[in-house]
């Protein structure tokens, strides 16, 4: 599958889970509703890599990476976006998300010595502008809340989204050493999430949650929806595309799947975007399509 078409794919799937989670919000600690996701796709995962005769056993030299890829990315960074649901706006977590374009060049400059050029900070710029413009009000409207003696939810659920950015791009960095010690995308992604969905296990019984069952159809319908497209088929060729193409270009999947979040909003939430925001969408997918065009390589490959 081409790299383009893997791009669109994980965009339009992405676009739409940060809505998804909110499905799961409620009857289930988040921290549950992660093992649950998780549990499912290494599942999945592995029913699949062993219906084509993979090994699925590996080395630990392979496994500590896997581990240390499944605590980030599967572990932390969706304890703390589930959490930080729970106090902002999905489209809001979404946004943040974009945050990584910059996360990822200053992580891998400090892991690999790769070099931050101008046009990557200066579409990062244009597309965190855009960003701010497509929530600006929602922003605008929660500091005020703040200012006025409101609920310190909003400082904590931002925290928390901030936080898992920057888990996901450390993730984003590990996966690259994972890369190294094996190229089976999908075996390494099960045991990626299984070892995520273990550590989160973990913490739900140190923590002293209980792992409950839910009964409506909208949590089943949301869980199914996340753990198979949301994370088998998404990170499948999310992590495909990091293997091609580099996570510095990788990683404005981010950017894009804010704006796909409001197009959706438009048709099921019934939000009306104004001027700021489209504003903000055409910079983002402006910003994301200078960015791709300027990090193409000068150089035949081979």
């Amino acid at each position: 599958m081409s790299s383009p078409l893997l791009f669109i794919i994980a965009c339009l799937i992405w676009g739409s889970t940060f809505f998804a989670i909110t499905l799961q919000l409620g009857e289930v600690a988040p921290a549950v509703s992660v093992v649950y996701r998780f549990g499912l796709a290494a599942a999945v995962l592995f029913a699949w890599c062993a219906a084509r005769g993979d090994k699925l056993l590996m080395p630990w030299r392979t496994q500590r990476w896997m581990l240390l890829q499944g605590s980030a990315t599967f572990g932390l960074s969706y304890i703390c976006t589930y959490t930080s649901e729970q106090y902002l706006v999905s489209g809001l977590v979404a946004v943040l998300f974009a945050l990584m374009v910059f996360w990822n060049p200053i992580l891998n400059r400090f892991a690999f010595g790769s070099p931050l050029g101008w046009r990557t900070w200066n579409a990062g710029a244009v597309a965190i502008c855009g960003v701010t413009l497509l929530f600006y009000q929602s922003i605008h409207g929660a500091w005020n809340e703040i200012l006025n003696g409101g609920s310190g939810h909003f400082l904590l659920g931002l925290i928390l989204a901030l936080s898992a950015t920057i888990a996901s791009a450390i993730g984003n960095v590990i996966v690259i050493k994972v890369r190294e010690q094996s190229s089976n995308v999908l075996l390494t992604m099960a045991w990626s999430m299984l070892w995520g969905s273990l550590l989160v296990a973990l913490w739900v019984l140190l923590s002293g949650q209980s792992f409950t069952l839910p009964s409506s159809a909208r949590y089943w319908g949301g869980l199914l929806y996340l753990s198979l497209f949301g994370s088998v088929i998404a990170f499948a060729a999310y992590f495909t595309l990091i293997h091609r193409i580099g996570s510095d270009k990788a990683v404005y999947i981010g950017v894009v799947t804010p704006v796909i979040s409001v197009l959706l909003s438009i048709q099921l939430e019934h939000f009306r975007p104004g001027p700021l925001e489209w504003g903000g969408m055409l910079l983002c997918l402006s910003s994301v399509a200078w960015a791709l065009q300027s990090n193409s390589p000068t150089k035949t490959e081979t």
